[in-house]
């Protein structure tokens, strides 16, 4: 302990204001560790408490340094910095560093900007996102501190407590469906609100409260060291200033309030949206609070250690908390891959730190990852369409680093079901991508324990060349047989177009070349990707001029997914590259995607889901890279403008100050010719430089204008096409999707709900048989009902996923498309992944 004291001490004593030549910025490591440490907050904040009794001058730099950050944070909207720096002043007011009344009047600050902004005659309703932000700052920190606000300040405290539930009381309700990760049957619902995120916490420290503020998951080292602390000296912490938020617009209406609400929760997202996936015996000693806390390291070791994946997963395992979290662990990481409208971070990450986990906890974790996809499944047909799609990602991806072994006999009863059911669907996606990540007869190995799943792996993918024998049609086949030996011969692309239009089109018209043209070009590339890549690159152009319309680049499409019928990675990856190289429109990729035989397969692949998604995605990111290189290029213009004007200043100014030079012996004024010729150079090279800018701007600009009308009439487009298949189905259904549901059919809840009971002693899903045949004879909807239920889902996951390219479009959609007579479940869809209220603001 005297080591470990004096080590403490010692820090800053090289600062030159202590005697030393070191700026004591350099020293500063503590508040780095708190920042991107957090979890281990409240031992920091004791050795700073403990560092105050030497060095009061060199603390008081730290909490200044604090203020400054913190008032930078709150300008930019640094949520994460926000909350962790306000933790940090808690438990710095714990170990006496910080007057308690300090960080109330931070509370009470945070507290009246939230206030006001939801305030209906002062403040913006449609920013409560930023208001509901501040006060579950305000309330995370009271876990930390609490109990020693309540003893030095309890007034003050009660005050903030009250001021808290005066906002609670004038704050809307958050009813988030559009981002619930189950779907939820509206007969189910009835009569039943679930509390949002914020009325939850607030319940939890209402219960702290009551409890007398212990909370056993916060580790309080300052307590040991208290008699000591008390000595030191408490510093001020300087008032701070909530950046005011956007006006309201001058006409409010349901678009205008939906925008800004929309850009609020862009900047201000939930972080958390707690899923409850096992049951309540596995966490029965968890006190309400502790559960909260316990989350809050876990999300912020995934935060700051996203990029050291040993150290992430050795801090997961090593929280500071004197009970077992490995089921709450699990339900945390699973609540982040499966978070909408998007997870912080790449699914990849979220697979390599269950991964690491597994092998950190061999004896305990991979049976409850387990449990967790079992409970799951379990409830499949009640996932979000785009979670499911997530889950079948990570859990393919998660059975290649364990060599792909799964209990599948566990599963196998779903060939007894229909071929629409969700979880007979869920297991064929899963082999198909793990076909993907391995090889075809590799999958099938993994499989043995239950073979009659091997009915659900994907065909093997050769690619289906329709001129591979000779008992098809001759001329098709010698044509293509020509047209192949030209290849190999390395015949430039117009010489192929020159022999197309002269010696085939006219015989056999365009639709039969380009059939020939397009299977003999993707049986060329198919031998791998670089292949591929090659043949489009080099004859591109042959391409481009058969398909120069709408009509035959369907065509187009239809010949690669024909030819890729066996593989939906190659058909994807040939569509995705096609668009790239302009062969085909997105526009095009959505009347393909819409063609019938692909329209009936919405319920059963996500094969024409993958190509549509890649088609807004290429469409959206190309307005991102072309408004960052415009951003780019207005600042290099100004440079060069101010290069320009400079060089002719330094021209003009040598003109109208000629040297002396020597004429004859004799001095006279003159221009110095080397140096007038350099400085012209110099101001035609600056402006040429400025022109070039600001033509290459001018570009850009044109080539934004260009995709910004694109993607608004995709968008116009596609939910048109949508319109147009769901309105027949729906209208049949009669809207009736649901089928009533047993009281023990529940779906997975989110927030404060019954979890499900998923596990038993040895891990087994509660629900089905010791075979894996589930209890349920069979699934109890319908075709045209899951394909409505399917197609719907989809719907309200691609609007969320695109909500930011949407929404300024919304009034056109509004009057050209989500009429009066839309059906209102398409128009609950929509609405829902938007996040728009649907009856006014």
């Amino acid at each position: 302990m005297s080591t470990w004291r004096s080590l403490v001490l010692r820090i800053g004593e090289n600062c030159s204001e202590y005697g030393g030549n070191t700026d004591y910025k350099d020293h500063l490591f503590l508040l780095q560790c708190a920042e991107h440490l957090p979890h281990k907050i409240p031992l920091y904040a004791t050795l700073v408490g403990l560092l105050n009794l030497e060095n009061e001058d060199f603390v008081r730099n730290i909490v200044e340094r604090i203020h400054a950050n913190l008032q930078a944070a709150l300008d930019v909207g640094n949520c994460d910095r926000i909350r962790v720096l306000m933790r940090f002043l808690t438990v710095l007011m714990c170990s006496k560093v910080l007057l308690p009344s300090s960080l109330i009047v931070l509370f009470e600050t945070l507290l009246s900007s939230a206030a006001t902004i939801v305030d209906d005659e002062k403040g913006n309703s449609s920013w409560q996102a930023c208001a509901d932000f501040y006060v579950t700052c305000i309330l995370s920190c009271l876990p930390w501190g609490g109990a020693e606000l309540v003893e030095q300040v309890p007034e003050e405290i009660d005050r903030v407590m009250v001021g808290i539930q005066a906002y609670m009381s004038i704050r809307k309700h958050v009813s988030d469906t559009g981002c619930c990760t189950f779907e939820y049957n509206d007969e189910r619902n009835q009569g039943d609100v679930q509390k949002d995120f914020l009325e939850d916490l607030w319940v939890r420290i209402q219960d702290l409260s009551n409890k007398g503020w212990k909370a056993d998951s916060v580790p309080r080292p300052h307590l040991s060291f208290e008699p000591q602390l008390v000595s030191g000296k408490s510093h001020d912490f300087g008032p701070l200033n909530c950046p005011e938020q956007p006006n309201p617009p001058a006409e409010v209406t349901g678009i205008s309030y939906g925008i800004q609400k929309h850009e609020a929760e862009l900047k201000y997202p939930r972080r958390m949206r707690s899923l409850n996936i096992f049951p309540s015996s596995k966490t029965e000693d968890l006190q309400p609070i502790d559960r909260f806390v316990v989350e809050e390291y876990l999300l912020d070791v995934l935060l700051f250690l996203n990029g050291c994946r040993k150290e992430c997963a050795s801090s997961m395992v090593g929280l500071p908390v004197s009970f077992r979290y490995e089921y709450l662990m699990c339900e945390t990481i699973f609540s982040q891959i499966l978070l909408l409208p998007q997870p912080p971070f790449r699914p990849m990450y979220y697979t390599l730190v269950i991964m690491d986990l597994c092998k950190a906890l061999p004896g305990a974790f991979p049976s409850v990852v387990a449990g967790a996809v079992r409970a799951l499944f379990d409830k499949i047909a009640d996932l979000d369409m785009e979670c499911r799609t997530r889950l079948i990602l990570w859990f393919s991806h998660h059975l290649s680093n364990f060599q792909f072994i799964w209990p599948w006999e566990e599963w196998s009863y779903v060939l007894d079901l229909p071929k629409w059911a969700p979880q007979r669907v869920f297991v064929q996606e899963i082999l198909e991508r793990e076909v993907r990540l391995s090889y075809w007869d590799k999958i099938k190995q993994s499989v043995e324990s239950a073979p009659a799943l091997e009915e659900l792996l994907p065909p093997k993918g050769a690619p289906n060349f329709i001129y591979s024998a000779e008992d098809g049609d001759q001329t098709e086949h010698s044509l293509s047989v020509e047209l192949n030996g030209m290849v190999k011969d390395r015949l430039t692309s117009h010489e192929i177009v020159s022999w197309i239009e002269s010696k085939v089109i006219p015989d056999q018209g365009v639709d039969v070349t380009l059939r020939v043209v397009v299977q003999t070009f993707l049986n060329i590339g198919s031998k791998s990707f670089t292949h591929l890549i090659t043949v489009l690159e080099r004859y591109g152009q042959v391409i481009a001029r058969i398909c120069s319309d709408q009509d035959k680049q369907v065509l187009l499409l239809s010949e690669v997914s024909s030819f890729w019928k066996n593989n939906t990675q190659m058909t994807a990856i040939a569509i995705d590259r096609m668009m790239g190289y302009r062969l085909v429109s997105n526009l095009a990729i959505v009347r393909w995607v819409f063609l019938p035989q692909n329209v009936d397969q919405f319920h059963l692949s996500d094969r024409p889901w993958e190509v549509l998604r890649n088609a807004i995605n290429k469409t959206s990111n190309r307005i991102t890279d072309l408004r960052k290189e415009i951003s780019a290029l207005k600042k290099s213009v100004i440079s060069a403008t101010e290069a320009a004007s400079k060089a002719q200043s330094e021209l003009e100014d040598a003109k109208s100050k000629p040297t002396l030079t020597l004429v004859d012996g004799e001095p006279v004024l003159a221009e110095n010719p080397v140096k007038m010729k350099r400085l012209q150079s110099n101001v035609n090279r600056t402006k040429e430089s400025e022109v070039s800018l600001r033509e290459s701007l001018e570009v850009k600009e044109a080539l934004f204008a260009r995709a910004v009308n694109e993607i608004e009439e995709l968008f116009l487009f596609l939910y048109k096409n949508f319109l147009n298949v769901l309105a027949e189905p729906l209208r049949d259904t009669e809207g009736n999707l649901h089928p009533p549901r047993e009281a023990d059919e529940m779906a997975i809840d989110e927030e404060d709900s019954p979890a499900v009971e998923v596990d038993n002693a040895d891990e087994r899903p509660e629900k089905s048989h010791p075979n894996g045949k589930g209890t349920r004879n069979g699934y109890n909807v319908g075709e045209k009902e899951q394909w409505c239920l399917s197609t719907l889902g989809y719907v309200k996951s691609l609007t969320r996923q695109y909500s930011s390219e949407i929404w300024p479009y919304i009034e056109r959609l509004d009057a050209e498309v989500f009429i009066e007579d839309v059906h209102p479940l398409i128009r609950k869809a929509v609405y829902s992944g938007l996040r728009r209220p649907t009856d006014g603001f």
